[in-house]
């Protein structure tokens, strides 16, 4: 199953969080990430959303949602067809204090470990795709 892994191709992906995604997927696929001459395409699309879920009597925001929602599909290159279309997805509370940095750093620390649950999310259906095609 690793030799599959690692015959999938991550073109970049666009934003911070895209680079965060192609890392996460990196370190979990391997080393023909980067390749784009491997066997296998995986075309990712982010969409990553902060939103205020809780609003004070002053309209100050105490709380936030960071969402995470990734929709892709594994292509197989040796013919072009799509073996798997599908999406992955979660998201993280933030408490919003006083401290403007605390609240950046929190929702960069957010982003980081959602990235990181998102891309195991996704490499496991992957590798149950890949394990159906054998």
């Amino acid at each position: 199953m690793a030799q599959s892994l690692d015959s999938i191709y991550v073109p970049a992906i666009e934003g911070r969080s895209g680079w965060l995604m192609r890392n996460a997927l990196s370190d979990r696929l391997g080393a023909g990430v980067g390749d784009p001459s491997a066997r296998y395409r995986l075309d990712v699309r982010l969409d990553d959303q902060l939103e205020s879920l809780a609003i004070l009597n002053d309209d100050t925001i105490s709380r936030e949602r960071r969402i995470l929602r990734v929709r892709y599909q594994l292509i197989d290159l040796t013919d072009g067809s799509v073996l798997l279309d599908a999406t992955a997805g979660s998201d993280a509370g933030i408490d919003v204090v006083s401290s403007e940095y605390a609240v950046i750093a929190a929702e960069q620390t957010a982003l980081e470990n959602l990235t990181r649950e998102v891309a195991d999310q996704m490499v496991s259906e992957l590798a149950l795709t890949l394990r159906q095609q054998r």
